[in-house]
C-alpha cells in the first residue's frame, strides 16, 4: 500500500471514530433535548438513526406570532425577516446527526431558513468524510452542507481539495470572532469539556485542574478521558494542572503531559470512552470528580444529580459546517450556514439543547438562567480556552502512540 493509501486509511478510520462519538454526545443530550421539544408541544423522533420524521411544533415560524409554547416552556425568539443576499430559491441538502438534536435544529434552523428565503431544505443523516471524498472523487455530490468535527474537515483536505471555501461576504462576521471563521468551514456548535465533581462529597469546590489532581485536598475516584475510541487524551488539563498558564498550552509538550498524568494515575479508575460514563459514574458515586462534556452534566443535573460544573479552565471546541467541493446548491448551502450563524438561530438552538451559541449577540436573546448553563455565556468565556484543532490534527498520531504505550505501561 502506498502512504497516500495509508494516510487515507487513517483518515477514514479517524472520522468514523470521531463520528461515532459525535453521536454518543449527542444521545447524551438526547432525552433532556426530548423533554424540552415536549414542553413545547412539539413531537420528537424515536432515536438518532430515525429517518424523515417531522417535527411538528404548532409554531408559525417567520409571522408575527408564534403559538404559545406549553405550560413551562420558554418562548424561543421570533425570526420575522433575513437578509436579502439570504433569499433564493431551489433546494439546499443539510447533512446533520439525527435524533431529538435534529429535531431541535429542525425547529431552531431548518424551518425559519426554508420559509424565510425561500429555499427548499433536504435533510439527510449520518456526516461522513469518506462519503464526501466519494461523492467528489466520481463527480456525483449528492451533499450541499455537512455538519463536522473541524478535524475531519482538516484531514480529508490534506489528501485533495474536497471542500469549498466559505463565503463570509453572507455571515454576520460583526458578531463572530475570527477564530470561528475557518477557510473551508464555520464553528457552528459550541460545547465544553470541564471539570464536574459531586456537591455533596466537597464542602469546598475544586477550583480547577490543579484541585483535580491534589489527591490530599480532594480524595476520591476520578474518571478521565481515553486517548483512544475518537477521543484524545487530556493534555491540556494535564499541562495546567503542572504549572502551564492556559493561554500558552500550545504547541503541547507531550513529554511534561504524560509526566504530568503519571501523578494523577492511581486515582483514574476509569478512562471513558463514551460521554454518558462519566455522568453516571458522578451520578452512582464511583467517582467523585470527571472529566465530562457539559451537556451530559446538564442533563443528570436536570434529574436531580448533586453534581456540579466547575467551568474554570475548561476546554472549548464546536462542530462545524463545511461544504463539500462540486456541492450542486453551493450558493444555497453558503446562505445556510450564514442563516443559522445568525443571532437568532444560535439563540433557538441553545435553549432546545444545553450547547452554546458562536454569534455573540445570541446572549442578548437568551433567559439569564438559561444562558448560566451555556459555556459561550460572557461570564463564562473568560474562564475558559479554545482547543487547538490544528495542532490535534498535526500531532493526533503521534499522541495515540504515546498513550497506548503509557496505558499499557
Amino acid at each position: 500500500m502506498t502512504d497516500h493509501g495509508r494516510d487515507q486509511d487513517r483518515i477514514e478510520e479517524q472520522a468514523r471514530r470521531r463520528s461515532a462519538l459525535r453521536r454518543s454526545m449527542l444521545w447524551d443530550v438526547e432525552m433532556l433535548t426530548r423533554r424540552e421539544l415536549l414542553r413545547r408541544g412539539g413531537r420528537v423522533t424515536l432515536g438518532v438513526g430515525a429517518a424523515g420524521a417531522l417535527f411538528a411544533s404548532g409554531f408559525q415560524i417567520g409571522s408575527a406570532q408564534e403559538a404559545s409554547p406549553a405550560a413551562g416552556a420558554t418562548q424561543l425568539p421570533q425570526i420575522t425577516s433575513i437578509p436579502e443576499t439570504l433569499k433564493g430559491s431551489g433546494e439546499v441538502v443539510v447533512v446533520s446527526y439525527g435524533g431529538a438534536f435534529q429535531d431541535a435544529q429542525r425547529e431552531a434552523y431548518f424551518k425559519p431558513f426554508e420559509q424565510l428565503s425561500g429555499i427548499k431544505v433536504i435533510e439527510a443523516e449520518g456526516p461522513d468524510t469518506a462519503k464526501v471524498k466519494a461523492m467528489v472523487d466520481t463527480g456525483n455530490v449528492g451533499w450541499d452542507v455537512a455538519e463536522f468535527d473541524r478535524s475531519d474537515v482538516i484531514n480529508l483536505s490534506e489528501l485533495g481539495d474536497y471542500w469549498e471555501k466559505m463565503d463570509y461576504s453572507l455571515f454576520d462576521t460583526a458578531n463572530i470572532d475570527n477564530e470561528r471563521l475557518h477557510e473551508l468551514a464555520v464553528d457552528m456548535l459550541a460545547y465544553s469539556w470541564i471539570l464536574a465533581y459531586r456537591t455533596d462529597v466537597f464542602t469546598e469546590a475544586p477550583q480547577g485542574w490543579k484541585d483535580f489532581w491534589d489527591t490530599e485536598k480532594f480524595p476520591g475516584p476520578r474518571t478521565m478521558t481515553a486517548g483512544s475510541g475518537g477521543l484524545s487524551p487530556n493534555l491540556e488539563f494535564a499541562l495546567i494542572a503542572d504549572g502551564v498558564a492556559p493561554g500558552e498550552l500550545y504547541p503541547i509538550d507531550i513529554d511534561r503531559a504524560f509526566e504530568s498524568l503519571d501523578g494523577i494515575r492511581e486515582s483514574v479508575v476509569k478512562f471513558w470512552e463514551a460521554g454518558a460514563v462519566p455522568a453516571q459514574m458522578l451520578t452512582d458515586r464511583e467517582a467523585v470528580l470527571g472529566v465530562a462534556w457539559n451537556g451530559r452534566i446538564a442533563a443528570v443535573q436536570a434529574q436531580g444529580a448533586p453534581v456540579d460544573i466547575q467551568w474554570n479552565e475548561g476546554m472549548l471546541t464546536t462542530d462545524t459546517w463545511a461544504v463539500p467541493k462540486g456541492a450542486k446548491n453551493k450558493e444555497n448551502a453558503m446562505k445556510f450556514a450564514a442563516f443559522i450563524t445568525r443571532p437568532e438561530p444560535q439563540a433557538r438552538l441553545s435553549m432546545l439543547i444545553p450547547y452554546g451559541f458562536v454569534n455573540k449577540e445570541a446572549a442578548e436573546l437568551i433567559p439569564p438562567d438559561r444562558l448560566a448553563i451555556l459555556p459561550t455565556a460572557p461570564e463564562l468565556l473568560g474562564k475558559q480556552f479554545i482547543r487547538d484543532v490544528e495542532w490535534w490534527s498535526e500531532n493526533n498520531d503521534d499522541v495515540a502512540e504515546r498513550w497506548n504505550e503509557w496505558i499499557l505501561g
